[in-house]
Order: structure tokens, then sequence, then C-alpha cells
């Protein structure tokens, strides 16, 4: 009987896991909040990890001998040392785009949110019954502007998918080389960089966080951007510089930002950010859903699967050169 360990701290999603696992296979909960020395001996027969957060250590898998995966059920996989767990031979796989669909939805509705001047204060107004009373009207459609793309990976795809709804001009920067079959499909148009930030109205960012990424927009990538521009972060916080965008809105730089991540989380209750009316910011949900769990569990177990089989598995994250 195959035995899985779902290291978690969020017990609602790791019950659902549980209830939905194999029947023949043994899967059990280890709390994300043990040390390792707790953890360790609740591990030493897994076969496979499932790990959210994703930050098993190298140190505790070195007591896991029969560990042969480490599955997250996020995209991101920058908590853990990847290289670490490479050298003892124990791959690591992130989720194969099972949140695609959700992140790709959300940051639709950041985009709309700020072009609305960020809905949530309509609906509070509606909620006070002051109706159109002291609202700001100048307002703004996604349709027909050029939206950046920074990452044409599997979210970055699914948002330029649904930008074709909205008649965009949809141009994109990636170090990867895209198939044209799929520019084609996307009607996304390749740009560098500098590029992308001038000529787009809205920047969207979908990126895992790397040394290469971290802190990749800052105040000389906003300066470059139009003062009417937004700019959507749904990846990882320090891809963005906090303090420089910060400056930027205030400034004038960018008209606004809609941020599904910050630099910290759980973020300051004093962050400034919270103070600014052209920002619209919710707490790192944007991949959350129900058909997202039902699919990143089917696409866990499913690896697992084939690891236990002795076939390599999908969706193999590897450290940054």
């Amino acid at each position: 009987m195959p035995k899985v360990a779902i290291v978690s701290s969020d017990f609602r999603r790791a019950e659902f896991m549980i209830g939905i696992a194999p029947d023949d296979w043994d899967v059990f909960l280890v709390d994300h909040a043990l040390s390792d020395d707790e953890k360790a001996p609740l591990l030493e027969d897994a076969d496979a990890v499932i790990a959210f957060p994703a930050d098993v250590s190298p140190d505790l898998m070195k007591r896991c001998p029969k560990v042969k995966l480490v599955q997250t059920l996020s995209a991101g996989y920058d908590r853990l040392d990847v290289r670490g767990l490479g050298e003892m031979g124990i791959p690591v796989a992130n989720n194969g785009g099972a949140n695609a669909i959700a992140v790709a939805e959300h940051t639709l509705a950041l985009m709309i949110g700020l072009g609305k001047r960020t809905m949530h204060q309509w609906e509070k107004a509606g909620r006070q019954r002051a109706w159109r009373q002291g609202l700001d009207l100048t307002l703004t459609e996604v349709t027909n502007k050029t939206v950046g793309i920074v990452g044409l990976g599997r979210v970055g795809q699914q948002v330029a998918k649904r930008l074709t709804g909205f008649d965009t001009n949809t141009i994109y920067y990636d170090i990867v080389d895209i198939p044209d079959a799929i520019r084609q499909k996307l009607n996304a148009e390749p740009v560098e960089f500098d590029e992308l930030l001038r000529e787009s109205d809205i920047v969207s960012l979908h990126v895992p966080l790397t040394r290469r990424t971290r802190g990749m927009i800052s105040d000389r990538e906003l300066a470059l951007m139009k003062p009417t521009a937004y700019l959507i972060n749904a990846c990882r916080g320090p891809v963005v510089d906090e303090k420089a965008l910060h400056r930027a809105l205030v400034d004038g730089q960018i008209a606004g930002a809609g941020l599904d991540v910050l630099e910290q989380e759980p973020t300051p209750t004093d962050n400034p950010l919270f103070d600014l009316e052209n920002v619209l910011i919710t707490p790192h949900l944007a991949g959350t859903s129900e058909e997202t769990n039902q699919r990143a569990s089917d696409f866990a177990y499913g690896n697992i699967a084939r690891v236990l089989a002795g076939q390599a598995p999908e969706s193999v994250v590897t450290p940054e050169d």
C-alpha cells in the first residue's frame, strides 16, 4: 500500500484530498507547524510527500529514505531547495497548471476592477446607500487596450486566451521560446521587455520567483510605463519592488495596481499601499477555487502514481542556472 504524507497547515484542503485519495493508498496528514524532529518519524515510511506550503527541507528528507517525489499543489516552488532535493535524487513537481484558470480569471477581475476605479469602492458605496456620491466616474475598459503579459507560461496563456474576447492587442515577453502555433492561437506578439513596458496599457506579471525575477519591476521599469497604465501582479510579491511601486503610484508614474501578492505575507497592517485609492489588493487567493482543488489533487495523485510505477513524473521543476 503506497504511503503518501500531506504536509500542510491547511487542514480543510488536506481533509478534502484525503477524502478523494485512491482507496488502496494510505494518505495521512502531518501538521506543517511541527518541527523537523517531530515530522521525521511520521514521514520516515512515506513514498511521496505532498507539501503545501511547499517548503520541506532537504535535512528533513534525508531522514525519509523512501520518499521518491515532493509534489506541490501550487505553481510556485521558491520556498523549496530544489537543487538540494535533486542532489538527493528526489524530484520536485509543481501543480502542472491546475490553478491556471483560477489565476487567469482573478487577473481579469483585477484588470476590470481597476478600470472601474477599484470596484470595491462602488460596492461599499452601494451598501452605504450613497449611490454615486463622491465616486470618481473616470472609468476605462479593457477592450481594445494593449495588454503586456510578462511570462507566457500556463497562467499567462490562460490570461491571453481570455483576452481574445476583449479584442485586446496582446503582447508578451518570455525568456522561453513560445511555439508559433500557440502564439497564433492566442493572437499574442512577442516583444522585448522594455518595449512591453512602454507600450502596454496593462502590464500583467506571470513569472516564477527566481533570482532573475526578484525585483524585476522597480523604479526603472515603472518609469518606462505609461502614466495611464495599470500593473497587475498575481504571481509572487517579491517580483515587484514594493517601495518603488508605492512611489510610482503616489507620484502618478502609473495609474494603478492590482495586487494579489505582496512582498511580505501576511503583509503588515500598516503597509502604505492600503492607503492608496488606486490600488486593488486581494490576499493571495487568485489560485483558489473548488475546481483548482480538484484538478491539483487529481494531478498530484496521478503524478505520484507515475513515480511509483517507475515512470518519470510530470511538471518537474529545476533549479535556476
